[in-house]
């Protein structure tokens, strides 16, 4: 089987005035391993035979098959998934980044934001999955895991949302994308919805994970939610009190008592994983978290204040466990987000709140038919 077969292609462009055929009765195969020059003037079809191989046009009569697939015969959905997972066009205008391979040039960026008290390698059960189909950028927040922990600031704005999200979207930019997928769970999607609304052309699809908007949280608060979400209203407490009070125990006794649940303790949690959070619960990230906890509570719900009806406009999936206090406290949870969005879909998974650890089968096939469903260059 050869990688590409075009048979009997011809391609009619339609105009007011004239018809233009670039290509007639063409018939061309291309063995996998050759190394393949278009040459001709302008005006030759070298274009629209790239076009028409790539699936962006289709042929006015003829077929197309590429390693099997005739992708003149997909429909306009199929097309876009094909195109995502196998083709890549690098044009001469393009900047590319010189460390990077070609193929690495043309791949989907896809942003990994994680929540707290953890670090991007939450992520680590889908990652290498996921970098199958995307560039994965798994980065960590300011003032968790390996990254730095600048001084709040006034009213702890350094550590809100919006600072968060200005962060990576320059990580992202440093890489060479200016737009991108993005997911993010805890705090990491909370620094995502912020980034939805603070760039909404940088984000082309966000997937968030179980929670809900930081407005809808502090103003529907309840005893319920009070109890399971303790850690909000103990962190936001005035510096050094909790600081003090997190840093008097040893950071495993402190990382099992936040992480582990009834009913399942530490099990969705590798013994790898567990290690590098207890690694990462240091003097640095105590006092960046706090700082992030003060932040959503104080400069954050004013933002959030502000922009309460305005609406996140690119696609967003929202996915939280049924088991979680997202799940359980706030009732039906797609309802509230698609006041907060314009393109809401998602669903309850059956786990609790550590989605990605524990029930990361089900979160990469959700991922998969999201962010699959049309391509993305950054």
């Amino acid at each position: 089987m050869s990688l590409i077969e075009i048979q009997s292609v011809t391609k009619t462009f339609v105009g007011a005035a004239e018809e233009i055929t670039p290509l007639a009765d063409l018939d061309l195969t291309i063995e996998e391993g050759e190394f393949v020059a278009l040459m001709g003037p302008s005006g030759s079809g070298k274009t629209t035979l790239l076009n028409l191989m790539a699936g962006i046009d289709r042929p006015t009569q003829g077929h197309i098959v590429l390693a099997g697939e005739e992708v003149s015969a997909l429909s306009a959905r199929e097309l876009a998934k094909w195109r995502t997972r196998h083709v890549g066009f690098i044009f001469q205008s393009y900047n590319l980044i010189p460390v990077l391979t070609a193929y690495e040039n043309v791949e989907v960026p896809l942003l990994l934001l994680h929540g707290n008290p953890l670090t991007h390698v939450c992520w680590h059960k889908i990652a290498n999955r996921l970098a199958q189909n995307f560039h994965v950028v798994a980065a960590d927040l300011r003032g968790y895991g390996d990254s730095s922990a600048p001084e709040p600031g006034e009213n702890n704005i350094n550590y809100s949302f919006r600072a968060m999200a200005q962060d990576q979207v320059e990580v992202m930019e440093t890489l060479g994308y200016k737009q991108f997928f993005a997911a993010g769970i805890d705090r990491g999607a909370r620094t995502l919805h912020r980034m939805c609304l603070d760039h909404p052309h940088r984000v082309k699809k966000a997937a968030l994970i179980d929670i809900l908007p930081n407005y809808h949280i502090w103003t529907h608060a309840s005893k319920e939610w009070a109890t399971k979400s303790w850690h909000w209203l103990f962190m936001i407490q005035p510096y050094d009190f909790p600081e003090r009070m997190m840093a008097a125990v040893p950071p495993e006794w402190y990382i099992e008592k936040k992480i582990s649940k009834p009913g399942i303790g530490l099990k969705p949690f590798t013994k790898e994983a567990f290690a590098e959070y207890v690694r990462c619960f240091n003097e640095k990230t105590v006092r960046g978290s706090c700082a992030d906890y003060r932040a959503c509570a104080t400069c954050d719900f004013e933002m959030d204040t502000a922009d309460k009806d305005k609406k996140a406009t690119c696609p967003l999936l929202v996915i939280w466990g049924a088991n979680s206090h997202t799940g359980k406290v706030h009732g039906d949870v797609l309802a509230i987000w698609k006041n907060y969005g314009v393109n809401v879909t998602g669903g309850p998974i059956d786990c609790g709140h550590y989605v990605t650890e524990e029930a990361p089968d089900e979160t990469y096939n959700w991922f998969m038919k999201f962010f699959m469903d049309e391509p993305c260059r950054g």
